[in-house]
């Protein structure tokens, strides 16, 4: 009778304790109903920074007369420049450089010209525009004589990107909020707190569909996508 009496109770708390055990894992899945939302973000913004670098190069038989030549169209170019509105304060003028192909080792005395020689000024502003302009306006100096080298043009950069970052990433959330919003709706429940959020990399490409940040682009694309996880009510 005893032994009859402690199965039974060793069986009800079997039974009680699985009841509990299954509550809890109900409470816990619960608790832990959740959503993870994906918020995206995209700007463009224009470069408010530019560095143009012109290149002026001379090449003879003269030391001398590569020298002046080159600071005689330095010359030109820096008042070319003044007079497209550049101030001194915007330009960077280096030093004139003039080499030796003889003095160079395993030389060639058969080289075409002996001295070559090259001057660079570098415009360095905030005026975008007025170098953007200014980079199509260079023909005047050709047709004065002067061999100028453009390389690759003007070079844009955002330097007030924390400006940017503030609005884009606000944008990324609120898109995120909407969406679990939308979510929790359709589900029928009601959208909690937030549990999680991870910003993500800002991406900064250039225009045309280029996906990285090209320097010759004035117009600069901000793209982040930002990670959020949500409560579910």
């Amino acid at each position: 009778m005893n032994n009859t009496i402690i199965a039974i109770v060793i069986a009800a708390g079997l039974v009680m304790g699985g009841a509990l055990i299954g509550d809890g894992l109900e409470r816990f899945r619960m608790a832990d109903r959740s959503i993870v939302i994906k918020g995206l973000a995209e700007q463009s913004v224009d470069s408010d920074y530019v560095t143009w670098p012109l290149t002026v190069r001379r090449a003879g038989d003269s030391f001398q007369a590569v020298q002046k030549s080159l600071a005689a169209d330095r010359d030109k170019l820096v008042e070319f420049l003044q007079g497209l509105g550049f101030t001194r304060t915007e330009m960077e003028i280096r030093p004139l450089v003039v080499t030796d192909a003889y003095s160079r080792e395993y030389a060639s005395s058969n080289s075409p010209t002996r001295y070559s020689g090259s001057a660079l000024v570098i415009v360095k502003s905030e005026r975008v525009e007025a170098v953007a302009s200014a980079a199509l306006a260079t023909d005047p100096l050709i047709a004065a004589g002067v061999q100028l080298d453009l390389g690759g043009g003007p070079q844009y950069a955002l330097r007030a990107f924390n400006d940017a970052k503030g609005p884009l990433l606000k944008a990324a959330t609120e898109n995120a909020r909407a969406q679990a919003e939308k979510f929790a709706r359709e589900s029928g429940a009601s959208l909690g707190s937030l549990k999680s959020a991870n910003q993500g990399i800002i991406q900064i490409s250039g225009t045309g569909g280029n996906p990285y940040d090209s320097a010759s682009s004035r117009e600069k694309r901000l793209r982040v996508v930002s990670t959020f996880v949500y409560y579910l009510d």
